[in-house]
C-alpha cells in the first residue's frame, strides 16, 4: 500500500463496524494511516481491520461504548499504546431514529440517542483532544446529518441529537483552532449501510421511496461519505473550520 496524504499519522473511527465508518477507516488506511477501529460490535471492527490489511494497511480493533466516558478514554488510549499517537479522529458512531411522535416517544430511548450521537461525540472529542495537542494539532470530523439540518417527523431524539453535534463542533472548532485542532462535522443524507437496510427491510419500494426523498435520485454509497470524511481531515482543507459539510444529493435543499 502506497502511503499518501496520512503518511506517519494514525486516525481513530467510532462506528467502523460498517457503513461509513468502516469506508472511512478503510480509505484512511489506503491513504497511509494507521487506524484505530472503534465499535461496540467489535466483531464486525475485527471485519474492518482484516479488510485494512488485507490491502496492507495496518489496524486495531477496539471495543467501545460511545455512551459511556470511562470505555471512550479507553479507546483513545488503546489506540495510543498501540500506534504511539493520535492525529485525525472521525466521531462517526450513531443509531436510528425512534420512529414516534415526541409524546410517544419512550424516556429510554430518548436517552439512547442523545448518548449515543451527541454525548458519545462530547466524550470522543474530550478524550481524544488532549493527544491531538500532544502532537501539535490535528483534525477532527464528527458525523452529523441531513438532519442536523432541518426537521424530520417521528424522529425527534435523531434530530436534536445531529443538530447538536453541529452546535458542539463548532464551538469545540473555535476552542481549539489556535492549538492547529481543525474540527469540523459532516451531514450526510441516507448513505447504504446494515442500519438503513434494516431499516427498509429488503423492501424496493422502500428503497425507492428514500430515495425519492434526494434530488439526485438515489441513497450514497457509504464510500461517497467517506471521501468527504478523508477531504476534511486531510491539509487541502486546511482553511475549513467549524463547519457542517452538507453531502446529501441534495435531500435539505427543498
Amino acid at each position: 500500500m502506497a502511503a499518501t496524504l496520512f503518511d506517519g499519522k494514525v486516525a481513530l473511527v467510532t462506528g467502523a463496524a460498517g457503513g461509513i465508518g468502516r469506508e472511512s477507516a478503510r480509505l484512511f488506511a489506503r491513504h497511509g494511516a494507521e487506524v484505530a477501529v472503534a465499535d461496540r460490535n467489535v466483531a464486525g471492527a475485527q471485519e474492518t481491520v482484516e479488510l485494512i490489511e488485507s490491502d496492507g494497511g495496518k489496524a486495531l480493533a477496539v471495543e467501545v461504548d460511545v455512551a459511556d466516558s470511562a470505555s471512550v478514554a479507553a479507546m483513545v488510549r488503546a489506540t495510543v499504546d498501540r500506534f504511539g499517537r493520535l492525529d485525525i479522529a472521525h466521531n462517526n458512531a450513531g443509531i436510528k431514529g425512534a420512529d414516534a411522535p415526541v409524546a410517544e416517544m419512550e424516556d429510554d430511548v430518548w436517552r439512547a440517542g442523545i448518548g449515543i450521537m451527541l454525548d458519545g461525540v462530547f466524550y470522543c472529542m474530550k478524550h481524544e483532544i488532549p493527544e491531538l495537542l500532544k502532537v501539535g494539532g490535528g483534525a477532527i470530523i464528527n458525523t452529523s446529518s441531513g438532519a442536523g439540518i432541518i426537521g424530520v417527523p417521528r424522529f425527534a431524539n435523531y434530530v436534536a441529537a445531529k443538530h447538536g453535534v453541529i452546535g458542539l463542533t463548532k464551538s469545540a472548532a473555535l476552542d481549539y483552532i489556535g492549538q492547529n485542532i481543525r474540527i469540523n462535522a459532516v451531514c450526510p443524507g441516507t448513505a447504504r449501510s446494515q442500519m438503513v437496510d434494516q431499516w427498509m427491510q429488503g423492501s424496493a419500494e422502500a428503497e425507492a421511496s428514500v430515495a425519492a426523498l434526494h434530488p439526485i435520485g438515489r441513497i450514497a454509497e457509504p464510500q461517497e461519505i467517506a471521501e468527504a470524511v478523508i477531504w476534511l481531515a486531510s491539509d487541502a482543507a486546511s482553511f475549513v473550520v467549524g463547519t457542517a459539510l452538507v453531502v446529501d444529493g441534495g435531500y435539505t435543499i427543498p
